[in-house]
């Protein structure tokens, strides 16, 4: 694999698209993005300086429905990270069976350098300059890496204003009070949950004896350890950026949040052995969730991973030489465009709210998103049989397929 992530995509696909032997032009189809913008945009600074900010909106493929994807604010995004992440999006769209398509997009800035005001202009100032490209029908943006629901916010009220009417559907992922789902916050972890049941459940797993280590205790890993303790399986592990702690009799959850909320970290924190991340992937337990950062599980430790399981709540935690690995030692991945999907899913139940002005119960959410991800998960198990292949390639292959039968023929 090469340090390019759109090149490594593209090698996934044509992966699959040997099993499902597509012929020549459907790949030339599936590998080519639609529309590749690049836009560079004013922003006025507090000080009265004018900077020039560049920007991305990357839309893969809407055989299927209007283009969905986050925008990510950070110094890193690249061209080529963009149209990777948009063709991922197409894939778990298509595994969550949501009807859309895959979208990304992006700024390059470092918003811990941005006053609120400023990220303010920048968000508007972005939405001004590629708002002809998005709409509720044509391309749905949505909060990612280092954007937040108040972005969001920002962005559907400038769209609004520009198309001289309230358009709460064009961006998912707002705040409840400017037309946002309840249950979105949870919804990815919550979602990773349900996957773990219903792997217990094909794989005999019980779990008052399953042991479930963490890496990564933001958003998304603190809710799959609340949820999963609730479930009844044993959090042994549970990591921030820097410390990680590890018990095998169990980590009380509630006591290491509250303890990291008050200090910052969870060094210190006692009744558990502290070690690193690193260490932490390689301790006993039959579940690992990487539910932090890309690229921690590599060839250079997938030998010494102990889990028997690996579900992925963390974008491409799991290199594809370490997949290798991992699939020649009986390791099952989970792979993250169906571990994760709880987050688009919800974003898609809020643009249907938008849309027939409706506001569901956080019941009827979580309730709605335990059918989708449940079906996801199952059709996938069905898939592996049927391909005869390793369990992150039938995801991609049924992702792969679903959009194959909804491409438009060419007249």
């Amino acid at each position: 694999m090469s340090n390019d992530p759109f090149q490594n995509a593209l090698q996934q696909l044509n992966q699959v698209a040997n099993l499902l032997k597509l012929d020549d032009q459907t790949v030339k189809r599936l590998s080519s993005i639609d529309k590749s913008i690049q836009v560079n945009f004013p922003v006025k600074m507090d000080d009265g300086r004018v900077e020039i900010f560049t920007g991305y909106r990357m839309q893969h493929n809407n055989a299927r429905g209007p283009y969905k994807g986050g925008l990510r604010f950070s110094n890193q995004v690249s061209k080529s990270e963009v149209k990777a992440l948009s063709m991922w999006m197409t894939w778990k769209c298509a595994v969550a069976d949501i009807p859309f398509g895959g979208a990304k997009g992006g700024v390059v800035v470092d918003t811990k350098k941005l006053s609120e005001s400023e990220l303010k202009r920048l968000s508007k100032s972005f939405i001004r300059s590629i708002h002809q490209l998005i709409g509720p029908q044509q391309d749905v943006p949505a909060p990612d890496m280092y954007t937040t629901p108040q972005i969001m916010a920002w962005m559907a009220d400038e769209y609004s204003k520009i198309v001289g009417s309230p358009t709460p559907a064009v961006i998912t992922g707002k705040p409840v009070r400017s037309g946002g789902s309840l249950g979105r916050n949870k919804a990815t972890g919550q979602g990773g949950v349900f996957v773990l049941q219903e792997l217990s459940k094909v794989t005999s797993l019980e779990p008052a004896t399953t042991q479930v280590i963490i890496q990564g205790l933001g958003n998304v890993g603190s809710f799959f350890a609340d949820f999963a303790i609730k479930a009844g399986y044993q959090v042994v592990g549970v990591s921030d950026s820097r410390t990680a702690l590890y018990n095998p009799e169990g980590i009380d959850l509630k006591r290491v949040l509250n303890y990291k909320k008050q200090n910052g970290t969870l060094s210190g924190c006692g009744s558990a052995q502290e070690m690193s991340n690193a260490d932490l992937l390689e301790m006993e337990t039959d579940v690992l969730v990487p539910a932090a950062i890309e690229s921690v599980i590599t060839e250079g430790n997938a030998d010494r991973i102990k889990a028997k399981y690996i579900i992925e709540m963390a974008n491409g935690p799991v290199t594809p030489e370490a997949d290798k690995i991992l699939r020649r030692r009986g390791i099952v991945s989970v792979p993250d465009v169906l571990s994760n999907s709880g987050g688009v899913t919800v974003s898609y139940f809020e643009w249907l709210q938008n849309l027939n002005n409706e506001k569901w119960s956080e019941q009827k959410v979580i309730s709605e998103l335990k059918k989708k991800i449940t079906k996801a998960f199952i059709d996938g198990w069905q898939a592996r049989e049927k391909f005869q292949t390793d369990f992150r390639t039938a995801v991609y292959a049924l992702a792969v397929q679903r959009v194959v039968a909804a491409l438009p023929k060419v007249k």
